[in-house]
């Protein structure tokens, strides 16, 4: 079945250039192109694309104010072009929490050029995007949480991707300030956009919430989010260190949810908790067989909760998972059986 893609952009070249890259692939169409929100909420409604690539800064309507109409008039899947600066971030991850699905970088240049990465970039995100729907965790049984079961571990890291910083934050609202256990996350992101997302979470927990820095000393009641573009790697040496380092050309996410669990493994190994949440992709997998392979646990969130099943079904099927949970179970969980 096509995919039909609605393109909205102010800018008719970038309108033209997105539509050729979307046209070429087999898998899609444009079903329609609008100049502003205003056009895109009604072209939703006339043209029922299964997809909206969105711009933030537009005349008559911004993206942002669109895609929260959008939701609650005809949801669908929205991906966002978003600039690669520190107020992009931010403007990024209000479209986010608007009910975006997930977001590429706008740069003009790239697309000018016809650069083959970024064509796939956009057209395999696309695709993935199309294969969601919006929707909520549903109820499902759940072995019952053992208040201290996981009482050994000294540190809990989550990997995630697509679907991601929604995810977190509701993570982070059902965990209260008394939660002392460390927390590293590595989340798939630009390296503009990691300390704006940190500031963000940071403003929703009552844990402290950081960037995470070369040479962080791993401190109780802390959250440690990866920089995007660089490699985090922890080290329990000397009451626990987190390392930053630039990333291998020959590895594919910076940061790699892979790279920390491995030195989590080598360093904490069975006092870990690592939780696999939404994305697409497999990061996280070979990652999630060292940590067992050292006797720590792995949680993986469940489709049902899932923006992109990807991540946490890359471990699931390779019987890497301890515990598959719902999104709104993970938070209580944690506070249940990690202290």
């Amino acid at each position: 079945m096509t995919i039909r893609v609605l393109v909205v952009d102010d800018s008719g070249f970038f309108r033209r250039r997105v539509s050729d890259i979307i046209n070429a692939d087999t898998r899609m169409e444009v079903a329609g192109v609008a100049a502003n929100g205003m056009e895109a909420i009604e072209m939703n409604e006339s043209l029922k694309p299964d997809v909206i690539t969105m711009d933030y800064e537009m005349p008559v309507m911004d993206g942002i104010t669109a895609v929260r109409n959008i939701m609650q008039r005809r949801p669908v899947p929205v991906l966002m072009f978003s600039s690669l600066t520190f107020e992009g971030a931010r403007v990024t991850l209000d479209a986010l929490d608007a009910g975006a699905l997930d977001f590429l970088p706008k740069n003009f240049d790239q697309i000018a050029k016809d650069a083959v990465q970024i064509k796939r970039a956009l057209t395999d995100k696309i695709a993935a995007v199309a294969k969601t729907q919006h929707k909520t965790a549903t109820a499902r049984p759940s072995r019952p949480a053992v208040k201290g079961r996981l009482g050994q571990t000294e540190l809990v890291v989550i990997g995630t991707s697509t679907g991601g910083p929604a995810a977190l934050q509701t993570l982070f609202k059902s965990i209260p300030g008394s939660f002392k256990t460390p927390i590293v996350i590595v989340q798939h992101m630009p390296g503009s956009f990691t300390k704006a997302f940190a500031e963000r979470l940071n403003s929703l927990s009552p844990l402290i919430v950081k960037e995470a820095a070369d040479g962080d000393r791993i401190e109780s009641g802390h959250v440690y989010v990866a920089p995007g573009g660089m490699q985090l790697m922890v080290d329990r040496r000397g009451g626990g260190t987190i390392h930053i380092r630039e990333s291998d050309e020959r590895v594919n996410y910076r940061p790699s949810v892979d790279i920390a669990f491995a030195s989590a493994a080598k360093h904490y190994g069975a006092r870990t908790l690592g939780i696999v949440l939404t994305g697409m992709g497999a990061d996280g997998r070979e990652g999630a067989r060292l940590l067992k392979s050292s006797g720590a646990s792995v949680w993986a969130q469940d489709e049902e909760s899932c923006v992109i099943f990807g991540m946490p079904l890359a471990v699931i099927k390779d019987g890497l998972s301890d515990e598959i949970l719902s999104l709104r179970d993970i938070g209580p969980r944690l506070v249940e059986e990690v202290s």
